[in-house]
């Protein structure tokens, strides 16, 4: 049986993802240390908001509330024996809203990193990396998910165990990873290696990208490396609503619907199936972003130029891979 998600990805040109879960928790009450996957259960109704937020804007897709629902990360607020409640309750709440919706809106089961380091250089085995994402696996199966959104991992062998732990709970999975270092993942992986990862995986995910890392103009230029492969893999492009700004005590993002909507048809015509945003991405972004999406004509494949002229400078002179420097404005930022 065809899952949901490959059933839309074969029905239509591009599907719009959704935005920032942290921002938008943030900005109901969550305070900074706490753990947004209790309100899955002691805030159900800020996270019914949150998702409705969302499909109202337009998404096809929707993350749950659940990228930090593993049994390492619990761990730091005594929650680490409830993995299973609280994802399944962070999946229960987005199939409620998601078949209320009207349409098809595909419940995607969020799967942050773990938290720990791997061996050699940490001491997260293979086989322990698996385990903890199995057990977050079954208990978003349960709530009804319709497939793993694995997001913002850094190492390629933290990634095969996430899909080996997909495979062992029977869901079809997605995986991004965040190039917010010059280009490449912390653990130093670059677009082209991604690329070729997802080809040698006995699982490989319906579809593949980048998330969070730095600003737009980065993460679309590791979109185009994604495709300078020659992937016919669906690629995902989940970028921050421009650049975090700390402002009167808490995390802005400069990016406006206006630039958002650039992003969004620019990540397209970069080549882009799966489009959304990341970090400080609100709904009012996604309004823009999709009615830019259905209204605007498809482009041809943006130069780096491009890119940095509709959206600002890169972060960093190269994209990691060793391809010549574009002629384009640079900002430096401070790593962190």
């Amino acid at each position: 049986m065809t899952d949901a998600l490959t059933r839309m990805l074969s029905e239509n040109d591009w599907l719009m993802a959704d935005g920032a879960t942290g921002t938008t928790l943030f900005n109901m009450g969550l305070m900074s240390g706490d753990a947004p996957e209790l309100w899955n259960v002691d805030e159900q109704d800020k996270i019914r908001a949150l998702y409705r937020g969302a499909v109202n804007a337009g998404s096809d897709i929707f993350l749950t509330n659940s990228f930090g629902g593993n049994a390492s990360r619990l761990k730091l607020h005594g929650a680490e024996g409830r993995v299973r409640e609280l994802n399944r309750a962070a999946a229960e709440l987005g199939r409620e809203v998601a078949d209320a919706s009207g349409r098809t809106v595909v419940v995607a089961g969020s799967v942050g990193p773990t938290g720990e380091i791997m061996e050699p250089m940490g001491s997260l085995t293979y086989a322990g990396a698996v385990e903890m994402f199995h057990e977050q696996a079954e208990g978003l199966k349960e709530g009804g998910a319709d497939v793993l959104w694995v997001e913002t991992i850094s190492a390629p062998d933290e990634y095969k165990a996430a899909a080996e732990a997909a495979r062992l709970a029977g869901m079809p999975w997605c995986g991004t990873m965040s190039f917010d270092t010059a280009g490449r993942t912390m653990m130093g992986v670059t677009s082209a290696e991604l690329a070729q990862l997802v080809e040698t995986i006995p699982n490989p995910p319906v579809a593949f990208g980048a998330n969070c890392g730095v600003g737009a103009s980065d993460l679309l230029r590791t979109v185009l490396g994604f495709g300078a492969q020659g992937t016919e893999r669906p690629i995902i492009s989940k970028g921050n609503a421009g650049i975090p700004k700390y402002h009167d005590g808490h995390i802005h993002y400069d990016g406006t619907p206006e630039l958002m909507a650039d992003y969004a048809v620019l990540a397209r015509d970069c080549g882009a199936r799966i489009i959304g945003g990341c970090c400080g991405t609100t709904p009012e972004h996604l309004s823009a972003m999709r009615e830019a999406l259905e209204t605007r004509p498809k482009g041809a494949r943006p130069s780096l130029e491009q890119i940095t002229e509709a959206l600002g400078g890169f972060s960093s002179a190269s994209d990691g891979t060793g391809d010549n420097e574009p002629k384009a404005r640079r900002t430096r930022r401070r790593g962190g």
